[in-house]
């Protein structure tokens, strides 16, 4: 149990790491709005690129994001059930909703956009605007990373609900 503890954490950790990181865009993306609205009524300027920019950022912080949440457990559920089991049966439902949602919705995610994430990689999309951002190919691997790093930290939910059952009884994060 020891092992699956150890390995658990160490995915989490890896998520919380890229979500500390990607909080720094939401930043980002808020001067970003502040400076492409001052240029646009203050100086009649407009800007594609840093329009689109905002729609690359805000992309990545939702999609990097979901694996940060499910980490530090910040992800919906029916609360006034779950807070009142045990800690046995919280780790079942981790476990039972893991396997039996988040993997296959993870699944099918990866299994229905791969063609049109390689199709993007292939041709090296670009933005369909004038002027507009290269290396849309890049944002549509999101596509494909998000599941995968849900599926990853599923796999730590999953490790964690076992060493749970199997083990002390106590919950681990």
């Amino acid at each position: 149990m020891k092992f699956l503890d150890q390995l658990a954490e160490h995915i989490s950790q890896l998520n919380r790491g890229i979500g500390k990181l990607i909080s720094w865009s939401s930043l980002l993306l808020v001067v970003l709005v502040f400076v492409i609205a001052i240029m646009r009524y203050a100086f009649k300027i407009g800007s594609i690129p840093m329009q689109e920019l905002v729609l690359y950022l805000h992309a990545i912080i939702f999609m990097f994001g979901a694996s940060f949440t499910l980490a530090d457990e910040g992800h919906v559920r029916v609360d006034i059930i779950y807070a009142k089991l045990n800690e046995k049966k919280k780790a079942w439902v981790n476990l039972l909703g893991t396997l039996l949602f988040l993997m296959p919705v993870c699944v099918f995610i990866i299994y229905t956009s791969f063609g049109y994430v390689e199709l993007s990689w292939r041709i090296n999309e670009s933005s369909s605007e004038a002027g507009g951002l290269p290396y849309l190919f890049l944002l549509k691997s999101m596509i494909v990373i998000m599941p995968s790093l849900l599926m990853l930290q599923g796999l730590a939910v999953v490790m964690n609900s076992l060493s749970t059952l199997l083990g002390d009884g106590k919950q681990h994060d």
